[in-house]
């Protein structure tokens, strides 16, 4: 990994950024954040106040006026640069990134870091692009057209799974659109989004256009949501939070963005390619050790393949190598926190009453005691309303159950209170298309499961959510369409005056 960075001397003015510069936090209360692989300190920093919020939030609606102001070439540019600045840092992000989340550094270096630099190269483009309806005369009398603006001060809220990639989803629609952020991240893991704000100082973005507040999510988190000079919130997390984020935001009329739990389906019908469907699923349910709003979690495979998918899979997940995140030959990481990795394995031991735990269901011993760390599982027999079916695990667990019709199938994939991700997996392309059409998810892949890009839209169905992050769909959240309507008939007296006074001839 070259010349680390050390992260004490990095952040030891503080683990906030606003207005331009780190600072402490004036909460009275730290916080430490540990490396999950081995349980030792990283950084232990001063909380976030709700006086820090308000500072910050003052910070980013002085910059307002100038960065809306700036023409959609300007803010291109200075994202060009940003993401120029991000692939000279991409190292250090990517060695930050697993140190706070354990994640596999080739993780980090192959998906994460360079997934963000192609997220601001993108809005980069797309703010030379945020075009309203063509001008024309749809009156006869008038000439219309829609202006899009920047709405102002966005208070957004990013989870611990991706640290970085939800710091970048939150901040680049928002900035490219013209406003200015206040991010709160996750206080478990703040280095990345610390680093993506003074990457943008260093690209020559303007102070108090991105600012970073690092506090407790019922003190810092929920000011910000509520602040009255905050005119929409972003946040991505639990559907529990989600609700409560909802209610704050609701009650000062606020617009809102919600991208929450999920649980999605991996449907395998008979006629799938069985080999690719079995890699595709270890791939899709361990990604970030399965903490993943996306990840496959309810593998539902057709009777005739079920009993060889099971068979194929438990084989590939224990070929599976974990270990220190960054050894280049690790393919699974620890969780994010003993807390997690005790809650998930609470879900698998729970189910050895109704379930069949196939492979894993296990800490490792060892080397790897000390850390974070849970077995790939895989768990069959469950029924369609048992716990590991219907909540949200978070962890690498696979559950699979067999359907016998189609129409099952998709009964069964829909049978959730989420809808965020799915796939099907079919050589039929009738039997796939149909899948994508009556599946309720915000996102269907056919014959893959996972991959995401810029240009395309993410969001949910139901309990996932609402509102897209990536693509220019996102500029639907954060700008205000404004109608303009101009008279052409220079005529004091209109015919229309005489509906409301006045006599016609």
């Amino acid at each position: 990994m070259g010349n680390r960075f050390q992260v004490k001397d990095r952040f030891a003015d503080g683990a906030q950024y606003i207005d331009g510069r780190l600072r402490s936090g004036t909460s009275g209360q730290s916080h430490t954040v540990v490396d999950p692989a081995t349980g030792d300190e990283v950084l232990t920093y001063e909380l976030a106040s709700t006086a820090d919020v308000d500072e910050a939030v003052a910070a980013a609606k002085r910059a307002f006026p100038g960065w809306s102001g700036a023409t959609p070439g300007e803010r291109s540019d200075a994202l060009h640069r940003l993401a120029a600045v991000l692939a000279e840092q991409a190292e250090d992000f990517a060695y930050a990134e697993s140190l706070q989340c354990g994640k596999p550094i080739k993780l980090s270096t192959e998906f994460d870091v360079p997934g963000t630099i192609d997220n601001t190269a993108f809005f980069a483009g797309a703010a030379r692009h945020l075009q309203g309806q063509a001008a024309a005369e749809y009156s006869g009398d008038h000439t219309s057209y829609v202006r899009r603006e920047a709405i102002g001060v966005v208070g957004s809220i990013a989870p611990w799974n991706y640290p970085l990639q939800m710091a970048a989803w939150k901040i680049l629609p928002a900035i490219a659109a013209g406003n200015t952020i206040v991010l709160k991240p996750a206080e478990l893991t703040p280095l990345t989004s610390l680093m993506f704000a003074q990457a943008a100082k260093d690209a020559g973005l303007p102070d108090g256009v991105i600012n970073i507040v690092t506090g407790a999510g019922r003190e810092a988190g929920e000011h910000l949501v509520g602040h009255p000079d905050v005119v929409m919130t972003s946040f991505t997390g639990s559907t529990a939070v989600g609700k409560r984020v909802a209610e704050i935001a609701t009650a000062t009329v606020k617009r809102l963005h919600l991208e929450l739990g999920g649980k999605a389906p991996f449907l395998v019908f008979d006629d799938a390619d069985l080999e690719a469907a079995a890699h595709g699923a270890v791939a899709a349910s361990l990604i970030n050790t399965g903490q993943d709003c996306t990840a496959a979690t309810r593998a539902y495979v057709q009777r005739p393949l079920h009993d060889a998918f099971v068979a194929r899979v438990a084989e590939l997940m224990e070929s599976v190598r974990l270990g220190d995140p960054f050894a280049p030959t690790t393919d699974l990481g620890p969780l994010v926190s003993h807390a997690q990795r005790d809650r998930v394995a609470g879900f698998v031991e729970r189910a050895r009453a109704y379930a069949t735990v196939v492979t894993g269901g296990e800490i490792p011993a060892g080397d790897l005691a000390e850390g974070a760390y849970y077995r790939p599982t895989l768990i069959a027999g469950a029924a369609q309303d048992s716990e590991v079916v219907q909540s949200e695990i978070f962890g690498p667990v696979l559950v699979v159950l067999p359907f016998d019709t189609d129409d099952e199938g998709i009964a069964l994939a829909n049978d959730t209170p989420y809808g965020l991700a799915a796939s099907a997996w079919s050589r039929d392309l009738y039997r796939a298309n149909r899948a994508t059409r009556e599946i309720k998810a915000g996102c269907v892949w056919v014959n893959d499961h996972i991959p995401i890009i810029s240009e395309m839209p993410h969001g949910g169905y139901k309990a996932s959510g609402f509102g897209k992050d990536m693509s220019a769909y996102s500029f639907e959240e954060y700008t205000q369409v404004k109608h303009v309507m101009y008279d052409n008939t220079a005529v004091a007296e209109k015919d229309w005056h005489r509906t409301i006074f006045g006599d016609r001839p």
